[in-house]
């Protein structure tokens, strides 16, 4: 694979090729509810596209909790998991300034890393285990 312009693999951090660190990392919720026309007023493919310049995303199926869609989750980097810590689950993102508040905290770091702004607070939810444990 060759390198990016930035010196790591594409889609990695800079730097992450040659230490093995892995970049804050998002998901998007993109399935039944959450990235659909149900949840109306918002460019699904913008979001997705506005995360995806800030950190590499993966699109889910359904993350089973719709009654919080959109649903977005972010995973700590190498360096956030060293730290201790966990995914974020952030839901009802539907407006973007949510997802500019998100893109700023990847960008600084993520979980572990750069502390979560406080209006991220308002998205934050803890799954439920049967949900968590998919």
């Amino acid at each position: 694979m060759p390198a990016s312009p930035n010196g790591g693999a594409p889609g990695r951090a800079p730097g992450a090729a040659a230490t093995g660190a892995v970049p804050c990392r998002v998901v998007v919720c993109r399935d039944c509810c959450c990235g659909s026309p149900k949840v109306t007023g918002v460019d699904h493919a913008a979001q997705t596209a506005r995360l995806r310049a800030a950190a590499p995303v993966r699109v889910s199926d359904c993350l089973d909790v719709c009654d919080q869609a959109n649903v977005i989750v972010v995973q700590p980097s190498t360096a956030g998991r060293a730290a201790g810590a966990r995914p974020v689950w952030l839901g009802l993102v539907n407006d973007p300034d949510a997802t500019e508040d998100i893109v700023a905290w990847v960008r600084a770091g993520g979980p572990g890393v750069a502390p979560r702004p406080d209006i991220l607070d308002l998205y934050a939810f803890v799954p439920s285990r049967r949900r968590a444990a998919r």
